[in-house]
């Protein structure tokens, strides 16, 4: 395979950190640019080791800032575009900064492949919340998007931008949209992480509603390595999901982190649920499976154990990003 020079928008955040770090392993021969505002969801920590590595440049910047991001964009032979708000609690309490960096970044981004670079490889990275819940079966790339909160309504807004972009243009764009990541390097704001987090100092654990609500669970190195698939095999103007059909309630999660920690179930709490919550999100990645062979390595089981284990011997990353916000039970209430 021939080496390739990659752009990595939003690397120093948890998807990101992992991709970078799995693709530098994988291919000696390639080159990542990693440009990240270091907004409050990434974390130089992340990329620690990688810092004197020859292969790596990190530019501090945000992928809005055109003038910043052609430059870049002229240099290389692939983006992946990862750079995003995330947190839906955030998103309802703060809305505009969402707009500021899923659409008018994405909007800048494509912007500067058409003009400088309209050959580059293009990966969109996005998410199953555009979808909305679906109480039965699983959604397919062909249905319609009806997104339930800012967040979700922003990252939908720059999948429209992606495909229109993509056709006006004939840019080579793919969409990838993932069911919910775990793993190392999540922000501690998160379900799985709060829970390891909380659990490990003796806290009580926040549950909102019934804890009824379903999630389809993915290990975040099951994610990347479909990134790569996509970024490498992956046919321009199509969607790819990306599910390892790993359907648990946040109620069964928090259960299975507590038992494996040795820890009993009456940390548990529910609280007030946040507003417009999807009672349940499913993907079908069968498209995926078909055309590009891929197929998940990690059951839930499996990865939840390697999750729980790297935050337990990793506190020197998680202990500086906690605060009593981070930690909130009901932090779609702050202001942020």
């Amino acid at each position: 395979m021939h080496s390739m020079k990659l752009l990595v928008t939003g690397g120093m955040g948890f998807i990101g950190s992992n991709f970078i770090r799995y693709i530098l392993e994988k291919h000696p021969d390639w080159e990542v640019i990693n440009i990240d505002k270091l907004g409050y969801g990434s974390n130089p920590a992340n990329l620690k080791d990688l810092e004197d590595d020859p292969r790596y440049t990190f530019v501090k910047g945000d992928v809005a800032d055109y003038e910043l991001v052609k430059e870049l964009v002229r240099k290389v032979d692939g983006v992946v575009h990862l750079a995003a708000e995330s947190h839906v609690d955030r998103s309802i309490s703060s809305p505009e900064i969402f707009l500021h960096s899923n659409v008018i970044g994405t909007y800048t981004l494509l912007e500067s492949i058409r003009r400088e670079n309209p050959e580059v490889r293009f990966v969109h990275v996005s998410t199953d919340e555009v979808y909305g819940d679906i109480l039965k079966g699983s959604f397919t790339e062909n249905d319609r998007l009806m997104p339930s909160s800012p967040y979700s309504a922003t990252k939908a807004a720059s999948d429209m931008l992606v495909l229109g972009w993509t056709r006006t243009y004939n840019l080579n764009a793919s969409i990838t949209r993932c069911t919910n990541n775990y793993g190392p390097y999540q922000f501690p704001e998160k379900l799985i992480p709060k829970t390891i987090i909380r659990a490990s100092l003796g806290l009580k654990i926040p549950i909102y509603g019934t804890g009824k609500n379903v999630r389809d669970w993915l290990y975040v190195e099951d994610h990347v390595r479909a990134i790569e698939l996509v970024l490498l095999k992956g046919e321009s103007r199509e969607i790819y999901n990306i599910s390892a059909g790993e359907e648990k309630t946040n109620l069964e999660v928090v259960k299975i982190i507590l038992r494996l920690m040795g820890k009993g179930e009456e940390l548990i709490e529910l609280v007030e649920d946040r507003p417009g919550h999807d009672l349940r999100y499913s993907l079908d990645s069968w498209k995926i499976t078909r055309d590009l062979k891929w197929r998940p390595k990690y059951t839930f089981d499996e990865g939840i154990k390697k999750t729980i284990d790297w935050y337990l011997k990793n506190e020197w990353w998680w202990k500086p990003l906690v605060d009593e916000r981070i930690l909130h039970p009901t932090p779609w209430k702050l202001k942020w």
